[in-house]
């Protein structure tokens, strides 16, 4: 018998995505640049994190921080991505379009999804700043689509739950609605039970401290806060939902 819950981590480096292996997770939303939501990550990353993983491996495919309506030349990279992520064996990828309206570009998104074929397609967070929730979901189901990451159009999660809970129900099991943003090991059994879903998305990150002795405060920008997936709060959630 399957797993009922599943967990998926978002993680912004090859050492982020081996401590969400060793601590339980399902599959891995691989990105880069978390502080700016998330970009796509380099080649060498991906294949280095494929070659080190045993469980998924879905690559998010976003050139750039900002809006999700993207230029021809900006989906044109995109699927250039999504190619090499077909070629390195990834097990899915993670797209999310809008046109000018906040509606889901609808011709482009089933485009990418053709194209991702036979990987798994997720349409990430662009859904929480779109038009209308319900008629985004029926459009991101159309386009064919795996599964839908969503906050229920708050900064949150746990603020979402309500939202989420209908688009459960209105899913009714065509596609996965997976919960994300501020989901952590002191609320995901809350979350769970307010929403009835099975899938949940965190970055269970945590600062790392500096190796660094010499610092230039004088500039700013460079140098900061790095940030890890920490294996403890995986196993700590994949705990969780294993006990439920």
């Amino acid at each position: 018998m399957g797993k009922l819950y599943r967990l998926e981590i978002c993680a912004n480096s090859v050492a982020s995505a081996l401590a969400a292996q060793e601590g339980g997770a399902d599959r891995i939303e691989f990105c880069q640049n978390l502080e700016m939501g998330g970009t796509t990550p380099s080649s060498g990353q991906i294949w280095l994190t494929r070659a080190a993983l045993k469980i998924g491996l879905h690559v998010l495919i976003r050139p750039r921080a900002g809006d999700f309506l993207y230029s021809d030349l900006e989906f044109q990279e995109m699927k250039a991505d999504i190619m090499f992520c077909k070629e390195a064996k990834c097990d899915g990828v993670v797209i999310g379009l809008l046109d000018v309206e906040g509606r889901v570009d609808i011709a482009r998104t089933s485009e990418l999804v053709e194209l991702a074929q036979p990987m798994q397609v997720t349409f990430h967070r662009a859904f929480d700043v779109s038009r209308d929730p319900l008629e985004a979901l029926e459009a991101i189901i159309a386009c064919g689509c795996r599964r839908l990451l969503t906050s229920g159009m708050e900064n949150t999660a746990l603020a979402g739950a309500g939202l989420i809970e209908k688009l459960v129900t209105q899913a009714a099991g065509r596609i996965e609605i997976m919960p994300g943003s501020g989901i952590n090991e002191t609320n995901i059994a809350q979350i769970a039970g307010l929403t009835g879903a099975q899938a949940f998305h965190s970055s269970a990150k945590v600062a790392m401290v500096s190796g660094m002795r010499y610092t230039n405060e004088a500039v700013e920008g460079m140098g900061g806060t790095v940030w890890l997936s920490s294996k403890e709060k995986i196993r700590q959630m994949a705990d969780i939902l294993e006990s439920l």
